[in-house]
């Protein structure tokens, strides 16, 4: 219910701050200043970007949890996509994700909102299952060989042996 919400308000608000700021300062200016926090935000979001996958890799390689940085990544790569989306409300707001204070609000609040199952890596795996004898369990089935035909119905090629 809420995405659609979204769907629907985002665009509304947009539109109208298009016409209350081309009113103010006219088409041009008003086009100039949406493809300028386009460029700007490309730029700093590839900057950004970079700094939290450097931090992403120390994490990796430290064996510290990545969540953190894979959840900045997150959102700087969000920031981007708002600040890519022509706009006043959606360049504001993916601004706003760029400061990292602001990002770490957000986390904090999707933290209390959002429930988190722990992953495991390695080599600890589900328990293997056991049958009712203890052993593993075993299928028991039957087969039959299913001839080859006499002759083949296709020529002989380096994908088929005679």
């Amino acid at each position: 219910m809420w995405l659609l919400l979204a769907f629907i308000a985002v665009p509304l608000i947009e539109i109208g701050l298009f016409i209350q700021v081309g009113g103010l300062i006219g088409l041009w200016p008003t086009l100039a200043i949406v493809l300028l926090t386009a460029l700007l935000g490309a730029r700093l979001v590839r900057d950004q970007a970079t700094r939290e996958i450097v931090n992403l890799r120390r994490s990796f390689s430290e064996l510290r949890d990545p969540s953190e940085p894979l959840a900045h990544t997150a959102l700087i790569v969000l920031a981007g996509a708002l600040l890519l989306t022509p706009g006043f409300f959606t360049d504001t707001m993916g601004l706003l994700l760029l400061i990292a204070p602001v990002r770490s609000a957000v986390l904090a609040y999707l933290r209390r909102r959002v429930r988190f199952e722990a992953m495991t890596f390695g080599a600890t795996g589900p328990a293997p299952r056991h049958g009712p004898a203890g052993g593993p369990e075993t299928i028991d089935a039957d087969y039959e060989e299913v001839p080859s035909p006499p002759h083949p119905t296709h020529g002989t090629s380096g994908w088929t042996r005679h």
